[in-house]
């Protein structure tokens, strides 16, 4: 099912025909002839109560999916530890690892888990949720050796999520540096908080960068995801000179911004592009109501006057409306939620499973979350418990996926493997 406005009537008739999200948390498996389950039958992963009770999805299947019928087992291994908290990971050409570290500091991670530092990042704001995000490298990465990143950036009056430019060059130690820096693109305008950031940097098969962000969580200024004239709550679509890419939706609206994709997020931590080349985002939402999208050119997401969830206080969000034209419904939605952070789509031969399958970092579930999709709706969900806040999610050059994860009390983080049990 595609996630397009729905029409009244077929709200009406979609909420006739759906299973309460209760009952989906509490239905049997009916055993086959075989006596085992048939895959229709599963019941879903998620066993515990949605915090928004009254809450119901716009169509079956939005939400608590079945658990598939064969679940591979996943054994896990650690190949680096004892590095600082991370936030990003992704594969170097030669097998390398490249991540980026919260406090604002870059490594590569050789074979053997040795992490060597790479110097020229510039200055971070660490403060909060603040600090080094994502990495990404450039569609021309081997020839050029240009990465992208973003990170809070301190300016005057406050900060805000930006994007720089750079060429990593590597050097013998096994480390680097990063030269020619420069900052492409800010995201406006700037507020003096530490929380919702984003962000995810993933590129288009045109070469077109998209960027996801946060709308900076607090009341006042969260409002503005919905304001065309403001960065905050967006997914943005540039060139890798910052500038907005051609045919993107609201070039030529007058008060909008031009690099707008996308608007009404909350706050994106995970972003991937599918087989397709179409991109996916999967975004924080608040007491209940994390979202996963596909999102439209020129289209709007709700957030905060269209959500699932609730305020932390049990209060509902605004007027507590969950579906409201023309706002897009999500794909799928998770309440409680799983706190989304990395995502990648598979293609390997280790997991044929998961062949196409979306794979979501969880930071409250602590482990990975596997979402298997017909077109665009979610037909099951698996969860591999991982005993760790999951941050980021690659599929290696291996077919092995390897899953950042990372302790807040302690300020490090572990690269963990996962292959076929």
């Amino acid at each position: 099912m595609k996630n397009r406005p729905i029409s009244r009537l077929a709200i009406a008739t979609a909420l006739m025909t759906a299973l309460p999200v209760a009952a989906l948390a509490q239905a049997e498996a009916e055993p086959s002839a075989t006596g085992e389950a048939t895959p229709e039958a599963q019941v879903s992963v998620e066993t515990s109560p949605p915090n928004a009770a009254d809450q119901q999805p716009a169509f079956e299947g939005q939400t608590r999916a079945p658990q598939p019928a064969n679940m591979p087992e996943v054994a896990t291994a650690t190949v680096a530890t004892d590095l600082p908290q991370l936030w990003a990971l992704e594969f170097l050409p030669d097998g390398q690892m490249l991540v980026t570290a919260k406090a604002g500091q870059m490594h590569v991670i050789d074979a053997e888990g040795t992490a060597t530092e790479v110097t020229g990042v510039p200055e971070v704001d660490t403060a909060g949720q603040g600090g080094l995000l994502d990495v990404a490298l450039a569609p021309d990465h081997a020839e050029s050796g240009l990465i992208f990143f973003s990170f809070a950036e301190p300016r005057d009056g406050g900060n805000g999520t930006s994007v720089a430019s750079a060429r990593l060059v590597l050097d013998e130690a096994g480390g680097g540096t990063l030269e020619d820096v420069a900052v492409i693109f800010q995201q406006t305008p700037t507020y003096d908080g530490d929380k919702h950031f984003g962000s995810r940097l993933v590129f288009g098969p045109e070469n077109e960068l998209y960027v996801t962000v946060g709308e900076r969580s607090d009341e006042e200024p969260r409002v503005q995801s919905q304001d065309l004239g403001s960065g905050l709550g967006k997914v943005f679509r540039i060139t890798t000179e910052g500038e907005p890419f051609e045919g993107n939706p609201f070039i030529g609206t007058e008060g909008a911004l031009p690099e707008i994709w996308s608007y009404g997020h909350r706050n994106t931590q995970s972003a991937a592009l599918d087989a397709e080349g179409q991109l996916w985002i999967v975004e924080h939402g608040p007491l209940g109501g994390d979202e996963l999208n596909r999102p439209e050119p020129g289209e709007n997401y709700g957030w905060p006057e269209v959500t699932y969830g609730l305020e932390y206080s049990g209060d509902a969000v605004g007027d507590g409306i969950t579906q409201q034209e023309p706002t897009l419904q999500p794909a799928y939605y998770w309440d409680p939620v799983i706190a989304p952070s990395g995502m990648a789509f598979y293609a390997g031969d280790e997991f044929p499973e998961w062949d196409g399958a979306a794979l979501v970092g969880g930071l409250v579930t602590e482990g990975l979350v596997v979402l298997e999709l017909d077109g665009d709706q979610v037909t099951t969900e698996q969860r591999v418990p991982l005993d760790a806040r999951a941050r980021d999610v690659k599929v290696g050059p291996d077919g092995a996926v390897y899953v950042v994860t990372e302790d807040r009390d302690a300020g490090t983080s572990e690269i963990l493997r996962l292959t076929k049990g």
